[in-house]
Order: C-alpha cells, then sequence, then structure tokens
C-alpha cells in the first residue's frame, strides 16, 4: 500500500464517521432543548431502518454493477444535501418530517459503512492493517464531537449544516479513491443475490450463525446509549455534551491499535466476549451513578466505548472478512451491518423508546430547569471532565435519577445474558493466519 492509498483511505475513514458524529451523538440533546423529545425514539429509529434496506442495494448494485469508490461518492453527495434541512425543520417543530429525512440520509449512508470496509479491505495487502485505517474513522468521530462541544452546538440544530458540509467533501473525496471494482461484476443477476442469499450461506456455519445472532440480539441493549445518553449527562451537570462523549472515542483510538495485538494474543471469541461484557459494565455504572450523580462512575461509563466497541464490532467486522469467500466479502459485511445496526439497533430504538416513556415526564422537567450555559471552545475541553450538579429543586432531581437508574439497568441484564450464551455457545478454530490471507 503506497503512502497515497494509504493517505486516501485514512481520510475516507475520517470524514465516514465525521458525518455521522457530527450529528448523531448529541441529536437528542438537541431534540430535548427544543421541548422535541418524544421524538428522540423515531428520529434515531430512523437509522436502523436504513441498515435494514441498504443491504439490498448493495446485493444488487454495489456488488455487481459500479465501482465501490463511485457509489460511495454519488451516495455521499446526495446524503449530504440531505442534512442541510435538519435546521429548519427543527426549528419548526417538524419532528415527524425530520425522522423521514433521517431515513432518506441514512438510505445513502448505511450502505457506505460496508463499501468503505470493502474498498480498505480490497486495497490493502495484510487485514491486520486495517485497525490502523479504521482509527482514522474514530479520529474522525472524535474531532465533529470537540467541534460540537468546543463551538456550543450540542444542543444546535446547526449540527446539521456542519454534517452536511463534511458529507458533501467526503462525496468529492470518494472519486479520487482507488478503483476498487464491484467483487460480483461477472456474475448474473438473482433475486437469490438481491436477499443476500449468497452471504446466507455462511449461515450454514454454526460458529458464524452464533455470532450474527449474538451480535444482533446485544445491539437491543447497544442502542440505548447511542440515543439517550445525550439526554443524560446533562442532567447529570455535564455541560459540554459533545466533547465529553468524545472521550469514549479517545479511548476508542488507544484499543483501536491494540486490536491486532490481543486479536492475535485473545482469539475471536474471547475478543467478542470483553467487548460484550464492557456493556454490561457500562451500563452499571450509568445506573449506580444516577441517584447520587457519582461523576467518576459516569465517565468510566463513556470512556468504556473503547472496549465496547473496538473489542465487538472491529472484531466482527474482521471475523466476517475473514470467513467470506472473497467474492462476497461485500456481501457479507452487509450482512453483518444488516443484523446488528439493522435488526439489532431498530428493535433497540423500539425498546429504550418505550422504557423512557416511563421517565420523560421527570427527565423533560429536570432539562426544563437546567439553565443552559455558553463557554469558549477552550474552555470546552475542561467541561469534558467536569460536572456540576444542577441547581434545582432537589425532589425533581432525585425522581428523574431514579428514573435512570431502571432505564439503564434493563439493557444491562439484557447484555450479561446475551453475552452468558455467546460464551456458551460460540467456538470456532479462527487461525491467525488465515486473517493473513487475503486471497483466501
Amino acid at each position: 500500500m503506497t503512502s497515497r492509498v494509504r493517505l486516501l483511505l485514512s481520510s475516507m475513514m475520517f470524514l465516514q464517521f465525521f458525518v455521522w458524529g457530527a450529528w448523531f451523538t448529541t441529536l437528542g440533546t438537541v431534540l430535548t432543548a427544543q421541548d422535541m423529545s418524544g421524538v428522540i425514539g423515531a428520529a434515531y429509529g430512523a437509522v436502523p431502518l436504513a441498515a435494514i434496506i441498504a443491504p439490498l442495494f448493495l446485493g444488487l448494485i454495489a456488488d455487481r454493477f459500479f465501482n465501490c469508490e463511485k457509489t460511495m461518492g454519488i451516495l455521499h453527495l446526495i446524503g449530504g444535501a440531505l442534512l442541510f434541512a435538519g435546521p429548519s425543520l427543527i426549528a419548526n417543530k417538524q419532528g415527524d418530517t425530520l425522522s423521514y429525512i433521517i431515513l432518506a440520509n441514512m438510505l445513502c449512508y448505511m450502505p457506505t459503512l460496508g463499501l468503505s470496509n470493502t474498498v480498505a479491505f480490497t486495497n490493502i495487502k495484510d487485514r491486520n492493517d486495517f485497525p490502523a485505517l479504521r482509527v482514522w474513522g474514530t479520529i474522525g468521530w472524535i474531532v465533529a464531537g470537540l467541534v460540537v462541544g468546543g463551538l456550543g452546538m450540542s444542543s444546535s440544530p446547526k449540527i446539521f449544516t456542519m454534517a452536511g458540509v463534511a458529507g458533501v467533501l467526503l462525496g468529492l473525496l470518494c472519486f479520487a479513491l482507488p478503483k476498487t471494482p464491484p467483487p460480483s461484476r461477472d456474475k448474473p443477476i438473482s433475486i437469490g443475490t438481491l436477499f443476500m442469499v449468497d452471504a446466507l450461506k455462511l449461515m450454514t456455519s454454526i460458529p458464524f450463525a452464533v455470532f450474527i445472532i449474538c451480535s444482533m440480539l446485544v445491539c437491543i441493549p447497544l442502542a440505548y446509549y447511542y440515543a439517550y445518553t445525550a439526554v443524560y449527562l446533562p442532567q447529570i451537570g455535564f455541560q459540554a455534551t459533545a466533547s465529553t462523549m468524545a472521550l469514549g472515542q479517545i479511548s476508542e483510538i488507544f484499543f483501536m491499535l491494540l486490536v491486532p495485538f490481543f486479536f492475535r494474543k485473545l482469539g475471536v471469541k474471547v475478543m467478542i466476549l470483553i467487548g460484550m461484557l464492557g456493556w454490561v459494565a457500562r451500563y452499571a455504572l450509568f445506573a449506580m451513578g444516577a441517584p447520587d450523580q457519582v461523576v467518576w462512575m459516569i465517565l468510566a461509563g463513556v470512556i468504556l466505548h473503547g472496549v465496547c466497541y473496538d473489542f465487538f464490532f472491529v472484531t466482527g467486522f474482521m471475523y466476517t472478512d475473514n470467513k467470506a469467500p472473497k467474492e462476497v466479502r461485500g456481501q457479507a459485511q452487509a450482512l453483518l451491518v444488516f443484523f446488528t445496526q439493522g435488526l439489532g439497533m431498530f428493535f433497540g430504538y423500539w425498546i429504550a423508546e418505550i422504557k423512557f416513556e416511563a421517565l420523560r415526564q421527570q427527565s423533560d422537567a429536570l432539562s426544563a430547569a437546567i439553565e443552559t450555559t455558553t463557554f469558549g471552545f477552550w474552555e470546552s475541553f475542561g467541561k469534558m471532565f467536569l460536572a456540576q450538579k444542577p441547581e434545582v429543586d432537589a425532589s425533581i432531581t432525585q425522581a428523574a435519577m431514579e428514573g435512570w437508574k431502571t432505564f439503564w439497568m434493563f439493557p444491562c441484564f439484557m447484555a450479561l445474558a446475551i453475552a452468558l450464551v455467546f460464551a456458551i455457545t460460540f467456538w470456532d478454530k479462527y487461525k491467525e493466519e488465515d486473517a493473513n490471507n487475503p486471497e483466501q
């Protein structure tokens, strides 16, 4: 891999996740600030819906007719343009329309998750080089969070404008990426391919089937974090929500670079299991820290993101790429996205919204009582670690915090149950030398 190719692939990963991180992290904060917390679940729920539909596009179009980099470019240009509508829709309290715009944007964005992995894996010789490229995606997400938090935009609809600009830039960059032909160009179209039958055949392998099913199920509790942490943190006293949540991605960089080492030493099963147990620990910390608003517990829960994401998702991408034949690797990555960020997250956001309704009145009351403060860009970096308990009626705070404790305990126990099932049922003799053989 030449330095030019490495730079292009790293830039692709950076912008790929900057675009998403710019609006996704604090959407809940924005909607709560605009008295629209009732549509948080629907807005976030549009994301997995797109992930469910995206593999159909990948199976029919992306794996067959057009170069991956060109398809990505077109999708990002369209998706970026759609995001510019966000601020006006929020200003006019058009929550339903906003959800549809997010759905349309994510219909463009979700296929690019699989496509970007295909572009990366196609243009590297050693698959263990992937984490070093993927880490730039994490950096992109971090920078997005720091900029949003530093500019005081954690609760501002302007996050969509920033994301839209980045999306258009990424769309243009994609046309300069290395040419990546569709892996199934010479194969005839079939309904079976459209519905990922080629990749679904991998499910005949019991270890892979267990991996997919457990990955899907554990994404149900995962959705709680993505949708409602940005609502929770300001009520604990964190004033720069986006910057505080970026601490999770900072830890992700550290663990991302260690993935190849641990992958060799621990293997797939232990890596994924540690990732699942990381989510258990995170939610336990969130729940136990709620009643007394224990800052270190909440920060620890956020910082655990490195273990939660890298050991689970990145290891999963690598395992999937190894298990799939070369001609269906793009489809296999799409299958993983379909089951995890699609079905799993869809049911997760749906269940989380139902659970949040039980505390929404108390949560909204506390959010309304908290005075919004503004601060400079550099001051926001200090605010990442600091929480000042809101000076509001103690009964309002207590009611909300008890509700949050109950809210976080459900995903904690669910993630624990799934981790135990995975530990008992998953067995696969994954060999490191297989991961280094791109032609298998």
